[in-house]
């Protein structure tokens, strides 16, 4: 990983929120492959050239208060995990999405990385009243994460020809 820049955001559950730069493009684009992305509603992008301009607007949301997205980093080995994303994060019930490297999957990083973006939201705002989390039916690695959580799911719907269900994940 590139020498870091960007501002801390919060280090709990055994990993580190570091606000998305340009420090951690790289390693973004490269995790973000066709097997990675299978359960979510948008491809990944074609060249680091396309990429840019998509970080760029996150950086733009971030400074307008609607979007926060994080790289998730072991806060030991400074490895980048993969990202965190809170969307809508002006509204009364903000939105999660998240995705970790899949070289990483399954020791518990997903779990650990909303938990700690639940805890950073509610410390940066005391009207959150829940937090949304739509998954992919067929996802259940995303669904554990939910769960783990105390989430209940609250609404289906088909995306993208997907089944998703939508989580409402508590505050606390």
């Amino acid at each position: 990983m590139a020498d870091v820049v960007s501002e801390l955001s919060a280090v709990r559950h055994g990993i580190a929120l570091y606000r998305f730069g340009p420090e951690f493009a790289a390693d973004s684009f490269a995790h973000l492959t066709p097997s990675l992305t299978r359960y979510m509603t948008w491809d990944p992008p074609a060249s680091m050239a396309a990429f840019e301009p998509i970080w760029r607007r996150w950086v733009d949301q971030r400074s307008a208060g609607t979007d926060f997205v994080f790289a998730i980093v072991d806060p030991v080995s400074g490895e980048f995990l993969g990202q965190v994303g809170i969307h809508q994060a002006d509204e009364a019930v903000p939105e999660f999405g998240i995705w970790i490297r899949e070289d990483r999957h399954g020791r518990g990083y997903g779990r650990r990385a909303v938990a700690a973006a639940r805890d950073w939201a509610n410390e940066q705002r005391s009207d959150i009243i829940a937090f949304r989390y739509p998954v992919v039916e067929e996802n259940t690695a995303s669904r554990r994460i939910a769960e783990g959580l105390g989430g209940v799911s609250v609404d289906r719907y088909a995306n993208d020809g997907k089944q998703t269900v939508v989580y409402q994940i508590p505050v606390d």
